[in-house]
């Protein structure tokens, strides 16, 4: 769909994630690295003055549920009102992931579930070292 897609990761300072900041953008770049016209790039702020920043006109969102859809729509008329000439597009998820959140597959790794069909195999990899560190504590 796009030329070029710039994933912006952002430093959320409400969240407390079970990756830190910069695992997160290294994890991302180690996925996405075989795609050429993928850039990760960190940010903190609002999502509508980083894509002025990137010189970017469209944000792109992924939408699982209609309880999604509620919220990003919102974002996406604050971001209009922010900045008329930026649009955003909706994505659907595929109805295998339309369950899943981070939350699901962390929960999932702290029980010795199977997240393999959720994640990538690096990404999995690293949950697992994470969450065997976390209990090694």
């Amino acid at each position: 769909v796009f030329d070029k897609v710039i994933v912006g990761v952002l430093k959320n300072q409400t969240k407390t994630p079970l990756f830190n900041f910069d695992e997160r953008v290294e994890m991302i770049r180690e996925v996405v690295k075989d795609f050429p016209n993928v850039e990760v790039v960190s940010f903190h702020g609002l999502l509508i003055e980083f894509t002025k920043k990137m010189n970017a006109d469209v944000i792109v969102r992924g939408i699982r549920a209609v309880s999604d859809f509620e919220y990003e729509l919102m974002m996406a008329q604050t971001n209009k009102q922010l900045n008329p000439d930026v649009e955003t597009m909706f994505f659907a998820t595929s109805a295998k992931y339309s369950f899943l959140s981070s939350s699901t597959v962390r929960e999932l790794a702290m029980f010795d579930g199977d997240i393999e069909p959720f994640v990538p195999a690096y990404v999995r990899e690293k949950i697992c070292e994470k969450i065997e560190e976390q209990k090694r504590r």
